[in-house]
């Protein structure tokens, strides 16, 4: 059966207190309607359809193609909302999700029970419920003698008795898609908001004498609807520590689970180990066998297998096999080390190639530069990459030495197996198996030390008079 979805994104959020749209803030790295939308493309749909409203562009332009749009200009309930996507849907046979964008929490698995318990029943409306404890603010469902479902009440339309039960409308359901845009044209919005509002859409399907099921999820945590930063620190929290849990399960050792943290998109290898205080987002990936942190932070890079990085930045760099970097380091975009390459403590690298078994071991600055195999850069190095309006290309090549202090004017070629004099300033090529030097000679003057030391106790007896 075919498996449309339709994802309600139009609201402001103005609980959030935010220049950002509210579906648009991020949890672990990522907005909270791009985890709705990955949830539902899991389960095969195969039409999603955004409701948008407010921030209509900016949501947009986030979720690409995606999806397909409908525009809310006017909010005016949940089931406004949905009837939106009547041109794009009416015409369809099959389940048509309908969830909430700031659930992000709501996982696959439990959206492919409801779909199967759904299908399986024949149902015209499943609604994805929870137990809570403290169900204050959300609607109730309400089932009659026989178990089954009678109708949903929104809280502010609970009677005391009513207000009492605690499973809840998550706001995610599942339709028989004809029976949806069917009952859709027949509620009103006689209520406390007078809103139109899409649980009135079950007890319709009731009336007209169809079979009603609520599929109620394990884990509570997947009930919550973020309108509030308070909701959506929770929110954080709680994925994060699924996503903590998973790498673990699937191999990770994660010393401090509370102190790291993981993105949603992060891929990690088994056996390596995460230290505290670590930070991993975007789309980085880190194969087996390496040693992370503690206090490293990596945005979009690829580690290789063996590799260790520790109190260090890395982003959009990418890290050989048995490489290590830090502390203290920071690798900048297009940032690429070889195979057992050593960064050491205070070194930048910048838009440059450091190639196998190369070492920048400290307080050094390697941008815009291709590094070969076995170099090593002493403390202090710097490839001056700009002069102020153009950036040039440092090569240095296979097995060269570049001594302390030095600095490589760009562009500028450093030869197989070169040597480079400490403190020199490298303003023209080195050809390979030479030995470049560009400082002036040390001159030593004799007893010079004394004469300077006199003059300035003379001036300062002057001032003391």
């Amino acid at each position: 059966m075919k498996r449309l979805a339709v994802i309600l994104a139009a609201g402001q959020g103005k609980r959030m207190k935010s220049k950002l749209y509210k579906v648009l803030h991020p949890v672990c790295g990522k907005p909270m309607v791009g985890h709705v939308s990955d949830t539902i493309r899991q389960v095969g749909v195969s039409r999603s359809i955004a409701v948008v409203g407010h921030g209509a562009e900016a949501v947009k332009a986030y979720l690409g193609d995606a999806a397909e749009y409908v525009l809310q200009s006017e909010q005016l309930g949940t089931g406004h909302a949905v009837k939106m996507a009547k041109e794009l849907l009416a015409q369809e046979n099959g389940t048509t999700i309908v969830i909430c964008g700031d659930t992000p929490l709501v996982t696959a698995e439990t959206l492919e029970s409801l779909i199967r318990l759904h299908e399986e029943r024949g149902a015209a409306a499943t609604i994805l419920t929870a137990h809570l404890d403290q169900p204050h603010g959300y609607g109730r469902v309400i089932r009659d003698a026989s178990g089954s479902v009678a109708k949903i009440v929104e809280q502010k339309d609970c009677s005391p008795e009513e207000d009492r039960v605690q499973e809840i409308n998550t706001g995610t359901y599942c339709f028989d898609n004809a029976k949806l845009f069917s009952a859709l044209d027949r509620i009103t919005n006689q209520n406390a908001q007078q809103e139109y509002y899409l649980t009135d859409v079950v007890g319709i399907m009731r009336g007209d004498g169809d079979n009603i099921e609520a599929y109620m999820t394990n884990d509570p945590a997947e009930s919550i609807g973020v309108n509030d930063r308070v909701a959506l620190s929770e929110a954080e929290r709680l994925m994060r520590e699924r996503i903590v849990r998973r790498h673990m399960l699937n191999g990770v050792t994660v010393i401090d689970p509370s102190s790291t943290y993981i993105g949603s998109d992060v891929v990690i290898g088994s056996d390596t180990v995460l230290y505290p205080g670590t930070v991993l987002s975007g789309g980085t990936q880190i194969a087996e066998d390496c040693k992370i942190g503690p206090n490293a932070e990596l945005t979009d890079t690829i580690v290789h297998s063996g590799a260790e990085i520790k109190y260090s930045v890395l982003s959009e760099a990418e890290v050989g096999e048995n490489t290590s970097v830090g502390p203290y380091a920071y690798l900048r975009p297009g940032a690429k080390l070889g195979n057992d390459v050593k960064i050491g403590d205070f070194v930048e690298v910048k838009n440059a190639t450091i190639d196998d078994h190369s070492k920048v071991s400290h307080l050094s600055y390697i941008g815009d530069a291709r590094v070969g195999k076995h170099v090593n850069i002493g403390c202090g190095a710097i490839t001056v990459n700009y002069d102020g309006y153009n950036k040039s290309i440092t090569e240095i090549e296979d097995h060269a030495f570049v001594g302390s202090n030095v600095n490589l004017i760009a562009p500028v070629k450093i030869g197989q197996g070169a040597y480079v004099v400490a403190g020199s300033t490298i303003t023209k090529d080195v050809p390979d198996n030479d030995m470049a030097i560009a400082r002036p000679r040390q001159e030593n003057k004799t007893g010079y030390a004394d004469k300077l030391r006199a003059r300035a106790k003379a001036k300062k007896d002057r001032l003391n008079g």
